[in-house]
């Protein structure tokens, strides 16, 4: 197993819930939280980029930190708490950087100090146990806390190798924006299941046309882990107002009020922007 840096164990559980970037996006937030507590999870993590994307980033890490949700650092907070020039995710297009920094730069200048400082000290990765089925909590990928780990582009070979390399049986992360979930190896001779959770995000919808956002519920099944996304209605209407109130871009908006994705569509491989509008 690779070493990993500021690594942390959470427990044994049987039901767990897991939201990906939350982008801003405090009220779907609430309302995921709410939602996850009313389906009887034991607990529930939360796996960076808590700015970005939507108005009044501290509102969203405020909540975090009152309702004693376990962390790990995304992208966003490791170029928050580093004072870093951008939000280091890891896009290559002129057009996805111009909005991303736009994006960055409304989050630094709104995150407190204090709350870029606990950024700063949330651990990379998380692990913990579902039944008999080990899982590591990451943000991108372990091995870069920015790698896009796409449905369409992430083989079982790659998989399978990640599995090997950080001792695990289950990876679970976000980063992408889009929530999928593959097993590549089923339970046998005592061994549970093997494969990857996407959680999706909390923060903006999932390009499907649907205005709700996403997260997902990790329950220990007999040899393995079951797997359910759930769908969180949410005042989109008020999100759109309150990012319009705030000067930000009106493609931003666009996505919250339609479910399309209107920018960050060039990182997305072939059959994931089909399956888009634009």
């Amino acid at each position: 197993m690779l070493p990993t840096a500021r690594e942390t164990f959470a427990g044994g559980f049987r039901r767990v819930a897991f939201f990906g970037g939350v982008y801003s996006n405090y009220l779907a937030l609430a309302e995921a939280h709410a939602l996850a507590r009313s389906l009887k999870v034991d607990a529930v993590f939360a796996l960076g980029d808590f700015g970005a994307f939507g108005p009044h980033p501290d509102r969203t890490v405020d909540f975090l930190r009152e309702s004693g949700i376990p962390c790990i650092q995304g992208n966003y907070e490791e170029a928050l708490s580093d004072a870093a020039e951008d939000c280091r995710c890891g896009y290559t297009d002129p057009r996805d950087n111009h909005y991303a920094r736009l994006s960055f730069d409304y989050t630094s200048s709104r995150t407190s100090p204090h709350h870029k400082a606990w950024m700063g000290d949330l651990p990379r990765h998380l692990r913990l146990t579902l039944g008999g089925t080990r899982v590591l909590c990451c943000h991108g990928s372990p091995r870069r806390i920015n790698e896009f780990l796409w449905a369409s582009s992430t083989s079982d070979a790659y998989l399978r190798r990640l599995l090997d390399e950080y001792g695990t049986d289950l990876l679970v992360c976000t980063h992408t924006g889009l929530h999928w979930s593959r097993m590549i190896a089923p339970a046998q001779g005592g061994r549970p299941a093997r494969g990857i959770l996407n959680v999706g995000a909390l923060g903006r919808p999932a390009n499907n046309g649907r205005t709700e956002v996403w997260f997902a519920i990790a329950e220990a099944s007999e040899g393995g882990v079951r797997v359910e996304f759930v769908p969180v209605p949410y005042d989109h209407g008020r999100l759109a107002r309150e990012m319009e109130a705030e000067g930000l871009p009106r493609e931003f908006r666009e996505t919250i009020l339609t479910g399309w994705w209107t920018t960050c569509l060039e990182i997305l491989p072939a059959k994931e922007r089909a399956a888009g509008r634009f």
